[in-house]
């Protein structure tokens, strides 16, 4: 018997599952209440100018890889995806800047002439802790299942302690580097899930493992074109994918998933898989009744991570100096991350983060122009900032901290629009606008993070961001795999 499987949100998590399902043989329906699939992944045109609106850093490309071969295809005839160097451009404040190499004897040598031998070398052994720490934590909180304690107690006694579970990033990374301007660098990676370098725990330093052993690609025509891809891929395998369609409800009967109500409409399924913020799942889309209510208050009281303040600039000059990937430090890291998680404020000497595809990408923007996105990390949604009131101000803020710095386009912007946390919380149904859900600054949070598969409900299977293993679009990819083996497994299907 063919089984019926509904994905509520075309996000990358949802698609990712959409594949799995399908090409298990599923008949498989995704309902996106956007007009094009993709989730927090978009893209935005004015004019001659293009943007990609969330993601901008694609690490792993072996998830991507592996998600292809599942169907029997080769990622390469979808998607072109190219290395980029730099991998990042970083600008301190007092006018130095490092450019950032994933061949580690060409970043040891830069590190010499940066901040010295001793940083150099601390940089190597840095990385090697970094993968150590990856070699452990990978098959229990990224590649595999959810994390239990069950799994915890079989680690290895000895590994634990290089797991470095107890300090915090900063302090781990202190030990390696002396140089304040190196431990902002290495701190900076806690920004990948939303947290602070002061906050998380030390494991998280595996995610500059990631990047800067693996390297950093672009998908030739903008981040945008992975959500094509796996729109392709799906609806070569039989998947239905409507867009404009919101799912207004879950709905269960006897403590099982019965299909979902989009409008008047009740769509029959014996599986769901949301791709929504599993928060906003509890809250918005299930009975009250199907869960007990501690759940929902357990959900809505967990910190949430940072989200983000966008500004999408069409430039009409050229910034030589500028690279693809670029990050312009704050001179005070420490005030910044206390601004967002402890007094619930957008920063007030932000890090800006400025990525322009266009360096890459010729076509996306006008001859002598470039197309800047650009970030700022904000505070969840709150009671401490209006952002409706404060916007504009907060991006004339944002544009003047940049002129401080030598990077004035205040009289060349031609095309401008900006994203709000607010924006982010309509557009993608993300609790609080925060982008990658549960704050990853509590060193317990990663076995806190919700589960793929609901623990109340039967046939209801979670993917994205604020699931297992966690934000950016390679954990989301694996997390889609994780909700379709779940999915599999419960109905019989996998042995």
């Amino acid at each position: 018997m063919t089984r019926r499987v509904i994905v509520a949100g075309g996000g990358i998590g949802g698609l990712s599952a959409a594949i799995h399902l399908a090409a298990a043989g599923w008949q498989v329906t995704v309902l996106e209440q956007n007009s094009a699939v993709g989730g927090k992944m978009g893209e935005i045109r004015a004019g001659d100018f293009r943007w990609d609106t969330g993601p901008s850093v694609i690490t792993m490309r072996q998830a991507f890889e592996d998600l292809f071969a599942v169907a029997g295809r080769d990622l390469r005839d979808y998607l072109t995806l190219l290395p980029v160097d730099p991998l990042t451009r970083y600008f301190y404040p007092d006018g130095t800047l490092l450019d950032a190499s994933r061949l580690p004897t060409i970043m040891a040598a830069r590190i010499r002439e940066f901040s010295g031998q001793a940083d150099a070398d601390g940089y190597l052994r840095y990385l090697k802790y970094a993968q150590r720490i990856h070699d452990i934590t990978g098959p229990v909180f990224i590649y595999n299942d959810p994390p239990s304690l069950l799994k915890l107690a079989r680690t290895r006694l000895w590994d634990i302690p290089a797991v470095d579970p107890l300090r915090s990033m900063q302090s781990a990374i202190r030990g390696f580097v002396k140089s304040p301007k190196m431990r902002q660098l290495l701190g900076r990676f806690a920004t990948y899930v939303g947290a602070s370098p002061y906050l998380a725990p030390a494991t998280l330093n595996v995610i500059a493992h990631v990047e800067l052993s693996g390297g950093v690609w672009y998908p030739q025509g903008g981040i945008f074109e992975i959500a094509r891809a796996f729109e392709k891929l799906a609806r070569e395998l039989g998947v239905e994918i409507r867009t404009g369609v919101r799912v207004d409800e879950i709905c269960v009967e006897a403590g099982r998933v019965t299909g979902v109500r989009s409008g008047v409409d009740m769509l029959p399924a014996d599986a769901v898989v949301a791709d929504i913020d599993v928060a906003t799942v509890y809250e918005k889309l299930l009975p009250r009744g199907s869960y007990p209510a501690a759940q929902l208050n357990q959900l809505v009281r967990t910190e949430p991570s940072c989200s983000g303040f966008i500004l999408l600039l069409g430039v009409n000059r050229k910034h030589a100096e500028l690279a693809h990937h670029n990050i312009v430090f704050s001179s005070d890291y420490a005030r910044e991350f206390d601004d967002i998680f402890r007094r619930g404020v957008p920063p007030d000497d932000p890090t800006i983060y400025i990525s322009i595809t266009s360096k890459t990408d010729a076509s996306h923007a006008p001859d002598g122009s470039e197309n800047w996105f650009v970030l700022v990390n904000a505070p969840p949604l709150g009671e401490s900032f209006d952002w409706a009131a404060g916007a504009g101000e907060y991006r004339d803020r944002v544009l003047a901290a940049l002129a401080r710095r030598g990077l004035d386009v205040r009289e060349h912007i031609v095309s401008e629009q900006m994203l709000t946390p607010v924006d982010i919380e309509r557009l993608t149904g993300a609790r609080r606008g925060a982008l990658y859900g549960t704050s990853s600054n509590d060193r317990f949070n990663a076995l806190r993070r919700p589960h793929n598969r609901s623990p109340h409900v039967r046939g209801l299977y979670f993917a994205g961001g604020t699931t297992h293993p966690g934000g950016g679009v390679p954990m989301v990819t694996l997390s889609g795999k994780v909700a379709a083996r779940m999915a599999q497994q419960d109905a019989g299907c996998l042995l």
